[in-house]
């Protein structure tokens, strides 16, 4: 296991959240077209979670460097 480090993933919880967002922004309200709480709820969660993801794979870098 000499390149363990090499092969480790980084910081991708950031990019899935981002995908997870999307995914819930654009998919959730067209599955529950007839019941119109859980397309807003679903809008709201999606656009949180994906600016959660923002943070973490973007601005949260950006401030480590610095």
């Amino acid at each position: 296991m000499a390149h363990s480090k090499h092969n480790k993933s980084k910081n991708s919880t950031g990019f899935a959240l981002i995908i997870f967002g999307a995914l819930l922004l654009f998919l959730a309200p067209n599955i529950y077209p007839s019941n119109r709480d859980l397309g807003l709820i679903s809008l709201i969660g999606g656009i949180t979670i994906g600016g959660i993801g923002f943070y973490l794979k973007f601005v949260r870098s950006r401030e480590r460097k610095i």
